[in-house]
């Protein structure tokens, strides 16, 4: 297994990140349910990029986007101070979800965690899947 990631697609969206102690253990090791959180919060940042307030939806429809399954993969571990750059990058879409393609990488390019996040578009009121209306995150790809 290679240390590194390959580089992101060039449309991938990065978030930067700094390593707190809050997301860290008594040892200064990054706690794995960090990880989850940073991952998150990149892609909330590229929702927004995408012109999506989530509130907004949420209020107007009664859809959230909620986590369906995941798979990470822990390569090295990040520490106290580290600044960290996440990736997201749209791998598939279907009617009522996404998959994304996640990583989570050091400022010196070292690959420390690869992951696979499928989001699903949920009715809030019934907690059933829900397709995700047309339009709604410009650029897309299709529905396979």
């Amino acid at each position: 297994m290679s240390d590194t990631a390959p580089h992101p697609a060039p449309d991938s969206f990065r978030w930067p990140v700094r390593v707190y102690w809050e997301d860290t253990d008594a040892g200064g090791v990054v706690y794995h349910a960090s990880y989850l959180r940073f991952m998150e919060r990149a892609r909330t940042e590229w929702l927004r990029g995408q012109g999506v307030d989530q509130s907004a939806v949420r209020a107007a429809t009664g859809l959230a986007f909620l986590v369906r399954d995941l798979s990470i993969e822990f390569l090295k571990a990040a520490m106290l101070d580290d600044e960290l750059s996440v990736t997201v990058e749209v791998k598939e879409r279907r009617a009522a979800s996404i998959l994304f393609g996640q990583t989570i990488s050091r400022a010196d390019g070292m690959a420390l965690i690869r992951a696979q996040v499928r989001v699903a578009c949920v009715d809030l009121e019934r907690m059933r899947p829900a397709q995700i209306p047309s339009g709604l995150i410009p650029g897309l790809p299709p529905i396979k």
